[in-house]
C-alpha cells in the first residue's frame, strides 16, 4: 500500500529533522513505497533551508514552499494534490502526532475505510483551547451535518480517491474535513497517544479558532440565511402581536395614542432584524465576489526533492547503489 505523508509546516525548524528521521525510520515497517512532502507555509526563509535540506538529504521528501502563509488546509490541499500515492496520512510539524502512529493509522484503514482520524486519548491543549476545539466540531456536526465531525483530528489517513473532491476549491476559506465528508461516510476513529508541544506555540487561538467556525458556517453552510429568515419571522411576529395589542387597547379606549416607547421599541426590533440580515448577505455577497475574482487557495514558490521516481519503503542506509552484476 503505497503511502504519501502530507505535513503542513509553519515555523517548525526545530522539529521538522526530527520529525523526518522518526518518519523514515517507521515507514518502511508499514509500507514498500512512500514519499514524503513538507508543505512551507511560514512565508519565511529558516523553515524552508530545513525543509529544502531534508529534501536533498534524504531521497523520500519532497518539500514545497508556498510564496505567503495562506494558512493550514490551504497548505494541506496543495500537498495534497501534489500526492500520488494510493493512500494519504496528514500530521502536523510540531510532533504531538507520534510518527510511530502512522502504522495505527493504515492497519486502521480496512477494505470497508476510506478515512481514519487518529484522536488523542487526552486532551494535548489547554482547558480553553480544548473547549473551543469542541465547539468547532460541535458546530459542525450539528451545522454542517458533518456527522463524525466530534472524531475530527488533523492526523488522518485516507485514500487518495478523496482527493478529486478537493478538485473545485479555490479561495482562501477552505476546510479538508468538509471536502472529505463530501466524499465518503465510511470513516473510524482510532486512539492513539498524543504528545505535548515542545516548542513554539500553537497558531490556532481562540481567536482563530472563532473565526475558523465563522468561515465553516459561511462558506459551507446555508443555515445562517435560515436563521435571518427565523429572525425576520419571528421579528414580524411580534411586530403584528404589538399591533394587535395597541388597536385592542385604542378600540377599548384605554388608550388613544401609542406611546413613544412602544414605537421607538418596534423600530429598533424592526432595525436591527434588517441590520443582521444585510450583514449576513454581505458575507455571502463577499465571498461569492472573492471567488468570481480568482483569488486562488495557494500559489507554490519554490520546490526541492526529487520528484520523479517512487520511493521505496526500505531503511535508507541500504539503498546504496551497487555496479552493475555486484552483490552484497
Amino acid at each position: 500500500m503505497p503511502v504519501s505523508i502530507v505535513i503542513p509546516c509553519f515555523r517548525s525548524r526545530a522539529t521538522l529533522p526530527d520529525l523526518v528521521t522518526r518518519l523514515v525510520r517507521v515507514m518502511p515497517t508499514c509500507t514498500d513505497e512512500y514519499e514524503i512532502w513538507l508543505v512551507v507555509d511560514d512565508g519565511e526563509a529558516v523553515t524552508w533551508q530545513v525543509a529544502a535540506g531534508l529534501a536533498d538529504e534524504h531521497r523520500s521528501v519532497r518539500s514545497i514552499r508556498l510564496s505567503r502563509n495562506y494558512g493550514q488546509h490551504n497548505a494541506l490541499i496543495a500537498g495534497l494534490r501534489a500526492a500520488r500515492h494510493d493512500v494519504v496520512v496528514t500530521m502536523d510539524d510540531d510532533l504531538q502526532h507520534p510518527p510511530e502512529q502512522v502504522p495505527v493509522l493504515l492497519q486502521a484503514l480496512t477494505d470497508e475505510v476510506d478515512l481514519v482520524y487518529g484522536v488523542g486519548a487526552r486532551e494535548e491543549h489547554g482547558v480553553l483551547r480544548s473547549l473551543a476545539s469542541r465547539t468547532v466540531k460541535a458546530a459542525m456536526a450539528r451545522m454542517l451535518g458533518v456527522r463524525h465531525a466530534r472524531q475530527l483530528s488533523a492526523f488522518r489517513a485516507f485514500r487518495a480517491h478523496l482527493i478529486a473532491g478537493f478538485a473545485q476549491i479555490a479561495g482562501p476559506h477552505t476546510s479538508v474535513d468538509v471536502a472529505l465528508s463530501w466524499g465518503t461516510t465510511h470513516v473510524v476513529a482510532v486512539t492513539v497517544p498524543m504528545n505535548q508541544r515542545t516548542t513554539g506555540r500553537s497558531g490556532y487561538t481562540l481567536r482563530t479558532l472563532i473565526r475558523y467556525t465563522a468561515n465553516l458556517l459561511l462558506g459551507y453552510s446555508t443555515l445562517p440565511l435560515r436563521l435571518v429568515t427565523w429572525i425576520g419571522l419571528a421579528v414580524g411576529t411580534v411586530g403584528l402581536a404589538l399591533f394587535a395589542r395597541l388597536a385592542y387597547l385604542y378600540f377599548t379606549g384605554s388608550t388613544t395614542v401609542a406611546g413613544f416607547t412602544t414605537i421607538a421599541s418596534a423600530i429598533a426590533i424592526f432595525a436591527a432584524a434588517q441590520l443582521i440580515a444585510l450583514g449576513v448577505l454581505g458575507e455571502y455577497v463577499g465571498r461569492i465576489h472573492t471567488a468570481g475574482m480568482g483569488r486562488p487557495s495557494y500559489l507554490v514558490r519554490d520546490t526541492a526533492g526529487d520528484d520523479t521516481a517512487p520511493v521505496i519503503g526500505v531503511p535508507e542506509q541500504s539503498t546504496e547503489r551497487l555496479p552493475a552484476g555486484a552483490a552484497r
